[in-house]
């Protein structure tokens, strides 16, 4: 065949195309999708989701018009339709090649003697796969699984110089390879891991108690910048989907100060006018103190105001939350219908935080929430495999919500009821830009409560602790006790015999 000439300027060859995977949220971990033309690794154990991932790797091929290519040297053609049913897909376009062993495989006549099996069927098997990628030329291959390769070649070294053989085999043809391995071997092929381009390992971690947490990570890719470290995802009907772990260094972006008020004139002079967009407020204190009600009051105001905001719960049900707003007088479902206001009812048990996470940034980025409320810390800190986590991820959530101008507000609620001994299982008040007290004091034989703001970064506030109180009229913050001495110990004692105001 006679030589191209070739281009001008020299013999510099083009650099390779970025293909998406198809995965939502994978292309963003792997910084835009995977380098085309080069021999990738997913790895993981059964169950953790490889096929599924390898089929839409092929499907977004299909969707852009490439020739594609699935060769299962494991499953047969049916499963792989199975798989496909359920999520809904049609694996039109996709070519599927079996390359397990034929049925009569099994009969006395057709067992070797002379040869080991190894030595037949490995030369056998990969002179099919050779055949078939010349006659369909596809640009997207995927071979599932290399525990099969594994096996037939008898050796580690065997084995290498079967994969390094493959490698060789597509480099010019224009074609990227997924290779599919499920981690049945004794001991991890750190040999594989230095052939291909790009590692992704996927991983699935069964707690005692609640779904299966997944998450994946990719541990090399040649010359690219990606996104390091655990990233969540889960199975739905529908795919794959994966939730990149949140960097809120990414997100900077110049805001105008402003504030967002309580519709409470007391409880906004309490706060010096209110809580400025972009920061954290952290409302502490003991059970039924009226924290959540004060953090839905904000809500409530910002969505009168045109504003939208979100709702994330842990400690109660949305029914629960509806019953609670209208014997405060609050209007929460006329907000909630007009899409104002959206509450999320969060499971910790089935929800990982990678999925939170999302689930905030879609609140933020997509509906436009100005006002984000987490009730409670205590329900957050249950649904993390590893609580000492926590306050790393807590950190880079309010970072990120800062930048983009929210008011978060975080409810904590403290073990104990009353006294000074009161103690909080997540101590996020470092964090806070602002920390909200409410406290239960006894006066005349009655429990009462009060409030105070111990903390703000963003003004000045009052220091006086002020009575409140909850009725079917709403939230109402009082007058200053500057007559006792003690509140914050739960028994006050007044100066002068002059009682609490009622």
């Amino acid at each position: 065949m006679k030589a191209s000439n070739p281009p001008a300027g020299g013999n510099k060859q083009q650099e390779p195309g970025v293909l998406k995977v198809g995965v939502p949220g994978l292309d963003d971990v792997l910084g835009g999708g995977l380098t085309a033309e080069r021999l990738y690794l997913l790895e993981g154990a059964p169950g953790a989701g490889k096929t599924t991932v390898a089929i839409q790797f092929l499907r977004e091929g299909v969707a852009q018009g490439e020739a594609v290519l699935y060769v299962t040297l494991s499953e047969t053609a049916v499963e792989l339709q199975g798989v496909a049913d359920s999520h809904g897909w049609d694996l039109k376009g996709i070519q599927v090649r079996e390359m397990v062993p034929a049925k009569d495989a099994l009969e006395p006549d057709d067992q070797y003697t002379m040869f080991h099996p190894s030595e037949v069927e490995l030369g056998e098997t990969t002179l099919r796969i050779l055949a078939e990628v010349d006659r369909i030329k596809p640009t997207r291959v995927v071979f599932d699984s290399l525990s099969e390769l594994r096996l037939l070649a008898g050796g580690s070294l065997r084995y290498r110089r079967q994969i390094l053989a493959l490698k060789q085999f597509f480099t010019g043809r224009q074609c990227t390879v997924m290779l599919l391995d499920d981690l049945t071997s004794t001991e991890q092929d750190l040999q594989l891991q230095s052939i291909a381009h790009a590692v992704i390992r996927l991983e699935q971690i069964t707690p005692d108690y609640g779904a299966s947490r997944r998450r994946l990570v990719v541990t090399k890719y040649r010359g690219k910048e990606f996104r390091g470290g655990y990233h969540d995802y889960k199975i739905t009907r529908g795919g794959l989907q994966v939730f990149p772990r949140l960097v809120a260094a990414e997100h900077a972006q110049p805001l105008t100060q402003s504030r967002i008020p309580s519709g409470l004139k007391a409880l906004d002079d309490l706060l010096g006018g209110g809580i400025e967009k972009g920061t954290s407020t952290l409302f502490v204190g003991a059970p039924g103190t009226g924290k959540s009600s004060l953090a839905t009051q904000f809500a409530i105001t910002a969505a009168r105001n045109g504003q939208c905001a979100a709702l994330f719960i842990f400690d109660e049900s949305v029914n629960t939350l509806r019953t609670r707003c209208e014997g405060l007088g609050m209007d929460l479902a006329r907000y909630v219908e007009s899409g104002n206001i959206r509450v999320r009812q969060i499971d910790p048990a089935e929800l990982s935080p990678g999925e939170f996470i999302h689930e905030i940034r879609t609140a933020v980025e997509v509906h436009g929430a100005s006002v984000v409320v987490i009730d409670s810390l205590n329900g957050y800190l249950n649904a993390m495999p590893d609580e000492r986590f926590l306050i790393v991820q807590l950190h880079e959530l309010l970072t990120y919500l800062g930048q983009n101008g929210v008011a978060t507000m975080l409810i904590g609620a403290q073990h104990g009821l009353i006294g000074m001994n009161m103690q909080t299982p997540v101590d996020a008040s470092y964090l806070a830009d602002s920390v909200v007290l409410l406290r239960y004091f006894e006066d005349e034989g009655e429990v009462k409560q009060a409030i105070s703001v111990l903390k703000k970064r963003g003004g000045a506030h009052e220091r006086a602790i002020r009575s409140f109180s909850l009725d079917a009229k709403g939230i109402h913050v009082g007058a200053p006790l500057r007559n006792f001495r003690g509140i914050l110990t739960g028994v006050p004692v007044p100066i002068d015999g002059v009682r609490a105001p009622s």
